[in-house]
């Protein structure tokens, strides 16, 4: 392994992350029945939000947090719609997408006078752990990523831990697969989906984060390219589960990394090509998996107590 291969896996972290948040956070929503396909406006919405209170405070540990309300609040938007009004649940997640692309392009002009990209914020540093830093081989790699890579894969381990060993994780599950059989069991399933899916919108958000105040110092309109979408088609691949759909999204990681590093070298593949390959994987991941996984079963079907 040489500091090339050490490179690209320091870039397909990097280019990972921000697939693997929004990933968790459509894992929990659609654990507890509520189909989130809006994770792309959430995104946007955390990204803006980010820089514009890193802007503001000159902090970009509170443009996080500035993000995690963010999201709290498209998922609480988005609960309100699916959960309490009964609405289809595909419809709302994409007029949460189409809203969160509209919305965040048109406050850049308003909030700093500019079109398109916000000015520069301050951004998460990347830490240096001693010791680690100076291993040969491996050594960039643990100067080279920030708490918020660290952070992910720990949230990732709790996401799990939550789901699949505790009693409120048997709890969501239960109301994913038979709303009514949970509520004849004692479970709120109202309460359960509410914070399932505002859980949803502030992990979906922090991923938007990343993009704006970690990978760039910016916003950008429609910045996030299409990740919540490729967090969708990981978890569809990984089949509902924590480290089968981690795995897709480092997969697409590696490939935008590859793209990126192949533009760079050269290699006499098309650019626009190299580019669409993580989209492109995941279109084949969905034509080849799709039929043969199966979704919690009360996912997208609305709740009514009888």
């Amino acid at each position: 392994m040489d500091i090339l291969t050490i490179s690209l896996v320091i870039s397909a972290i990097h280019l990972g992350v921000p697939i693997i948040l929004p990933m968790l956070g459509g894992l929990v929503s659609e654990r507890s029945g509520v189909m989130n396909i809006g994770l792309e406006g959430m995104m946007l919405g955390g990204a803006l939000a980010a820089v514009a209170v890193t802007f503001i405070t000159g902090n970009p540990w509170l443009g996080l947090l500035g993000a995690i309300v963010s999201g709290l609040l498209s998922g609480l938007i988005l609960a309100i719609l699916t959960v309490t009004l009964r609405g289809n649940q595909v419809v709302a997640s994409t007029a949460i997408n189409l809203i969160g692309a509209g919305i965040t392009a048109a406050l850049v002009p308003i909030i700093w006078g500019v079109d398109g990209t916000s000015p520069s914020v301050p951004k998460i540093p990347s830490m240096t752990i001693p010791g680690l830093s100076d291993l040969p081989v491996v050594g960039p790699l643990f100067s080279s990523l920030t708490a918020m890579d660290y952070g992910t894969f720990v949230l990732a381990i709790v996401v799990w831990w939550v789901l699949f060993r505790t009693d409120a994780g048997l709890r969501i599950r239960a109301v994913g697969e038979s709303a009514e059989s949970a509520d004849a069991a004692g479970i709120a399933v109202v309460r359960t989906r509410f914070i399932a899916v505002m859980t949803s919108g502030a992990f979906a958000a922090l991923g938007g984060a990343y993009l704006s105040i970690v990978t760039l110092d910016v916003f950008q309109a429609s910045m996030t390219q299409g990740r919540g979408y490729l967090a969708l088609a990981a978890l569809v691949f990984g089949k509902w589960r924590v480290w089968p759909a981690l795995a897709a999204c480092i997969v697409f990681g590696l490939a935008d990394a590859f793209a990126l590093r192949s533009q760079i070298v050269g290699i006499g593949i098309p650019h626009e090509l190299l580019l669409a390959l993580p989209y492109v994987l995941a279109l084949v991941a969905l034509a080849t998996f799709v039929g043969r996984t199966s979704a919690p079963a009360g996912v997208g079907k609305p709740f009514v107590r009888a």
